[in-house]
């Protein structure tokens, strides 16, 4: 069954008052559980945080009963913002939507910048591209290059705990063993987070995923071009497997703005018996100030939505998150 944008928002609604949800349920925005009950969070909450991220810059206040473009707001008066890094003209960013010669094709491939939604199409209002999920008191571009959706993707790279007799280590009090994932500290607001980027126009979502996870968390960028082949023999093995789509669709992310927002493609790549990756020399780069092996668990707390990817491949493996069950969200 097909849904329009205003059937969701309804439904959205409507769940929310329904299940009366905790600040543990996270945000559910891709099509497959788009409609799931209890999971569902339609109002994005680190798109609305101030100041906004580099800068002294400070959102228009937006209530959570008026998120929804839907809910009618004629005194909205969002602050316009575009960071000057972004104004500069860099290679990845687009021209203002007014300048000369620059005519986007909103909800399309346009050439080889990827301007199609993973969560549909959105509505382009005044030459704007709209921010599907609502309000978020800034209008432009903020620090994001692209108007509209602005693609990411997001390697969750994993191995099982063990000890130092190789055998997998449960958790005291569940009794789940305990997956670990690379996880890096980003230089720019120094959040943890998984090691993922931007896909450059043109390029595939697996190549975007394979680069990253070298660029941050090998730093391949910096490696001879001997120690890049080695390093490519390690990771073809890990990255030509079967893999698990964890998510995709759009991120509650600090530099969402009513016209530019982020979207990813979180995908899981999973050494079950750790020969690949026990012997991988991680190595932040890039972006990252720190990259290591990280426990996985409800405590963690993680740039963007990236907590909750990392709980739903806790889900796929049947491994450890939480101590208390009713904390958690349940199908």
């Amino acid at each position: 069954m097909k849904y329009s944008h205003g059937d969701l928002m309804f439904k959205q609604a409507f769940l929310l008052r329904l299940c009366n949800l905790s600040a543990n349920c996270w945000s559910h925005l891709h099509p497959v559980n788009m409609l799931n009950s209890c999971n569902v969070k339609f109002y994005h909450s680190k798109a609305l945080t101030s100041p906004y991220p580099g800068s002294h810059v400070e959102r228009s206040q937006v209530p959570a009963d008026k998120v929804g473009w839907l809910t009618e707001w004629k005194d909205y008066n969002p602050v316009e913002y575009t960071a000057k890094s972004v104004l500069a003209g860099p290679i990845w960013a687009d021209p203002q939507i007014n300048d000369k010669g620059f005519s986007p094709k909103f909800n399309e491939r346009d050439g080889e910048v990827e301007r199609r939604s993973l969560n549909g199409t959105y509505v382009v209002e005044n030459g704007r591209p709209r921010n599907p999920v609502g309000r978020t008191g800034l209008t432009g571009r903020g620090l994001l290059g692209r108007w509209g959706p602005n693609h990411a993707a997001d390697p969750v790279v994993t191995r099982w705990k063990r000890d130092g007799s190789g055998n997998k280590v449960a958790h005291p009090v569940t009794g789940k063993n305990i997956l670990q994932f690379v996880a890096i500290k980003r230089r720019d607001c120094g959040e943890w987070a998984i090691p993922g980027g931007m896909v450059d126009p043109g390029e595939k979502i697996s190549a975007t995923l394979k680069r990253e996870f070298e660029e941050e968390a090998l730093n391949s960028l910096q490696k001879s071009p001997e120690e890049k082949v080695e390093l490519e023999k390690q990771l073809h093995k890990l990255f030509s497997q079967e893999h698990f789509v964890v998510y995709r669709g759009y991120v509650d992310d600090p530099r969402n703005t009513d016209n530019a927002w982020m979207e990813t493609e979180a995908v899981n790549y999973h050494d079950e018996t750790g020969e690949t990756l026990d012997n991988l020399p991680l190595e932040a780069g890039d972006d990252a100030g720190m990259v290591k092996w990280v426990d996985i668990s409800e405590k963690l707390k993680l740039y963007a939505s990236h907590s909750y990817f990392i709980k739903l491949v806790t889900e796929k493996w049947g491994a450890h998150w939480s101590e208390n069950p009713s904390l958690e969200c349940h199908e």
